[in-house]
């Protein structure tokens, strides 16, 4: 995992992905806890928007400075063609 050690905005914006969704799985319980109307039952697409949500963040961040592979992010480097090896002209 790449990602982990990069310093762009898109990797520490996916970096998120895990932290906030145990918040929102956190806060709906929470509010389970305490309000009959609003159970896990319910209130489960939530996890789903926050998904959704850093997933458009991760998509429109800037990747400059990426530092892995590259393959996921960014075309591979294109190297020209070269031409095939010419005989030595005859005498």
């Amino acid at each position: 995992m790449s990602w982990r050690s990069c310093n762009c905005a898109r990797c520490r914006i996916r970096g998120l992905m895990g932290p906030a969704v145990l918040i929102a799985v956190g806060v709906i319980f929470f509010v389970g806890q305490y309000n009959w109307d609003y159970s896990f039952e319910r209130l489960w697409p939530v996890i789903l928007i926050v998904v959704g949500v850093v997933q458009v963040l991760a998509a429109t961040a800037s990747s400059e400075g990426h530092v892995g592979s590259g393959a996921y992010w960014q075309n591979p480097p294109q190297t020209p063609p070269q031409a095939p090896p010419q005989a030595p002209p005859q005498r």
